[in-house]
């Protein structure tokens, strides 16, 4: 009998797939990368072509040994990686490692790890696609001549450890360039205007003034506002005119991944990496009782709106026998893909129907449900028929003065049947509070009814312009998406990375730039303005996707980029400022000799210096301004019972009392885990030691004495195992990080690559 053996990335992924293949198939995974380029040097030769000098990476000897030894006793190789260019440039990789027959090797893509899945990827094996391979090298060469080129330079002029990227460091721009915005934004002041009024029949409602002799009015100031308002306090309202139409909502289209990101850092505040861990998991395989390990859900990174013909016949048919033949439309919703979209997988979806969120949902964890219902939603509400509403606008005439009111009635549900969230509005930008036209419920009324004032009567409110937002993780991923820069399988590592180096930090949930983010920015900006410039590296992607699609050969491509690069760095290397140089005089007087102390900039940030040095080598913390709102928190101060606000101190965020200086008490920042000690009703919360290590250890200690303390940090998921309700994480030197669990007697661990 023949032997084959099939190559997939994770073991998770291996035990969904083995159950489904015989005794003739051995499945083995390769835990990720298994070559890579090495960490001690640049490993490109530039003057051979960029030819990439490739290393096993440390710790996958062993594994590689154990794929060529099973490869040698069977008769096919098939190589299952994921279906993506970074699951291409596995499969090669580990191809030139076997060493074996081309006709013996198959290169097999699941979009989905089910039976019908793997059957069909079985079934119609390919050769490796070489120039998508080709598109991952030169990225990955891309990315290690920006990064091994620039970082020196910026751990030379700000300071070392720093490192630039050659797209996060374009995401961080677009952080740095929106805070620039809000700083500069200056408000403009207007007023609203309405008129609560009553017809012959209720409800009461209220009707925002549009303008005055038929033409619409901004009001701007105050005393235009008054003066308006007295003129409608003594008008006669009428109605004058009701415009009735039927308005359709159409059926949204199914996740890609970049949509998937934004609506669960929308609805539940998920990262995007959060996102993407759970994905994966969904997508590799869950256990869900008699059926064992299933994949629940297509492939996760994709940036196409496709679908399959089987999967849309079996949504319709769940959405008749569901919801009713009424909720189908006549022919399958078909939805666009964008132009530089790659179209090589479908849409993120449910494998099947029969797995209802309901019914696997108790085998699922928390995360885990909350995403898969999700995708579920809007893969069914996509196929449905559109939301119909009967909109109503009502005219009324006041004297020279005329308002308006909108109202609409849901008439047809159709896809919004299917879906418990709704689709995020747009963010403003600079544009007017409360500037919306949200429907009202209106009264029964007929064109030349008198409508009379009732409670507040006309009110006149004063409002000014916002600035735009800071960015959530969500809304920088679609302005990511929509400058084209990066890919699906990218997005989660930008943002990841962008906060693991501490340019960009989170505040009340948004992107808040550091100051070293905004440093470092500056500085790569005025040097570097065409790898910083969102335009050319939007063009980059489309030049990676055309060495995939075989129309721009890669060497070429790296030529084109690293001559004029190479001029850059000399200039760079000798005209870029050392902030360390820079200082700034202060009002503050040196304790110790008298003379006024200036700031500068160390390796630890910004600091104060006694401007007689070397003769004085006083130093001492810059104080921070304290912040005009300190954000409020649900914890209450356990000396006197008021709220606790989070600040900022020396070693990152911390709890003071908002009472302060009546009441001095501090509480560490809390995790929101339980302790997991028996019987403590502590939760871990971040400590330091004496050197400023940090530590999680129980909020109970100086009550009970209970020692619990984790060196990792400790990560909100349920260990599979044995149910515990925190794993902990630790940064591997090779990329990603470990995540074990830490109960006694368990020896869960696994490695998390995701946005890593």
């Amino acid at each position: 009998m023949s032997k084959s053996l099939v190559i997939v990335e994770s073991p998770a992924k291996a035990r969904t797939i083995r159950k489904y293949l015989g005794a003739s198939y051995t499945v083995k995974a390769s835990l990720g990368h298994v070559k890579d380029l090495p960490k001690s040097k640049m490993g490109v030769s530039i003057d051979k072509d960029f030819l990439p000098e490739y290393r096993i990476i440390p710790g996958k000897r062993k594994i590689l040994n154990e794929l060529v030894k099973s490869a040698r006793t069977s008769d096919n190789v098939y190589l299952a990686l994921d279906p993506d260019r970074e699951g291409e440039a596995i499969a090669w990789h580990i191809y030139e490692e076997l060493d074996a027959p081309s006709e013996k090797v198959h290169r097999v893509l699941f979009n989905e790890i089910t039976k019908k899945g793997i059957t069909e990827g079985l079934q119609n094996p390919h050769p490796i696609n070489i120039k998508r391979f080709e598109s991952q090298q030169a990225r990955r060469i891309l990315d290690r001549l920006v990064g091994y080129e620039i970082s020196p330079i910026l751990w030379k002029k700000v300071r070392r450890g720093l490192s630039a990227g050659r797209v996060q460091s374009v995401a961080l721009r677009l952080v740095v360039d929106r805070e620039a915005e809000i700083d500069a934004f200056v408000p403009q002041e207007y007023w609203k205007i309405g008129a609560n009024l009553e017809a012959s029949l209720p409800p009461a409602f209220l009707a925002r003034y549009y303008g005055k002799d038929g033409r619409k009015l901004e009001i701007e100031e105050g005393d235009t506002a008054g003066q308006i308002k007295s003129e409608l306090e003594n008008a006669q309202f009428t109605v004058s005119k009701i415009d009735r139409k039927e308005r359709r909502r159409a059926a949204p289209p199914p996740f890609i991944t970049s949509r998937l990101q934004q609506e669960m850092a929308r609805r539940f505040r998920f990262t995007a990496k959060r996102t993407m861990m759970i994905a994966q998991q969904l997508y590799e395989g869950v256990d869900i009782g008699d059926d064992g390990s299933v994949g629940l859900i297509t492939y996760m990174r994709t940036d196409s709106v496709r679908l399959s013909d089987d999967s849309v016949t079996e949504a319709r048919e769940y959405i008749e026998n569901t919801f009713g033949k009424s909720y189908v439309p006549s022919k399958p919703n078909v939805f666009k893909t964008r132009k530089s979209a790659q179209d090589a997988h479908e849409a993120i979806r449910p494998t099947s129907t029969s797995y209802h969120p309901d019914t696997v949902g108790k085998y699922l964890s928390r995360d885990q449900k909350k995403l898969y219902k999700v995708v579920w939603e809007r893969f069914i509400a996509c196929q449905m028929k559109p939301a119909v509403y009967d909109q109503t606008v009502v005219h009324i005439s006041a004297g020279d003065h005329a308002l308006r009111v909108s109202g609409s009635i849901l008439k047809f549900a159709g896809w919004l049947e299917a879906v418990e969230g709704k689709d995020a509005p747009p963010a403003t930008n600079g544009k007017k509070e409360d500037e919306d036209d949200t429907p009202t419920e209106l009264p029964m009324m007929n064109e030349g009814d008198v409508l009379k004032l009732v409670g507040d009567g006309v009110v006149a409110e004063q409002k000014f312009t916002q600035p735009p937002p800071r960015f959530t993780e969500g809304t920088l991923i679609r302005e990511l998406e929509e400058r084209g820069i990066g890919r699906p399988s990218t997005y989660a590592t930008i943002l990841s990375t962008i906060q693991d180096r501490r340019y960009v930090e989170k505040d009340e949930g948004r992107l808040k730039p550091s100051e070293l983010g905004v440093i470092v920015t500056d500085r790569l900006v005025q040097h570097f303005p065409r790898i910083l410039d969102a335009d050319f590296t939007a063009s980059m992607e489309e030049s990676l996707d055309k060495v995939e699609d075989g129309t721009q050969d890669w060497v070429a491509l790296l030529a084109d980029f690293y001559t004029p690069f190479q001029d850059e760095v000399r200039t760079a290397l000798k005209n870029m400022k050392d902030v360390r140089e820079l200082t700034r005089e202060t009002d503050k007087i040196c304790e110790k000799c008298g003379a006024k102390m200036v700031e500068k900039w160390g390796r630890n940030g910004r600091f104060l210096a006694c401007s007689a040095y070397p003769e004085c080598r006083n130093t001492m913390e810059v104080e921070e301004k304290a912040e005009t709102e300190q954000v409020v928190v649900d914890v209450k101060c356990e000396l006197c019972g008021k709220d606790m606000v989070k600040k900022r101190g020396r070693f990152g965020d911390f709890l003071a009392c908002s009472a302060y200086p009546e009441c001095k008490a501090t509480r560490s920042m809390p995790t929101g885990i339980d302790c997991p000690v028996k019987d403590c009703k502590g939760e871990l919360v971040e400590r330091r030691t004496r050197r400023g290590r940090l530590f999680y250890g129980c909020s109970e200690f100086n009550k009970t004495q209970c020692n619990f303390v984790v060196w990792g940090t400790p990560v909100k998921e349920e260990c599979p195992e044995c149910h515990a309700q925190f794993l902990v994480a630790a940064n591997r030197k090779k990329g990603g990080r470990n995540l074990k669990c830490i109960t006694e007697g368990c020896s869960f661990t696994r490695i998390d690559n995701t946005g890593a």
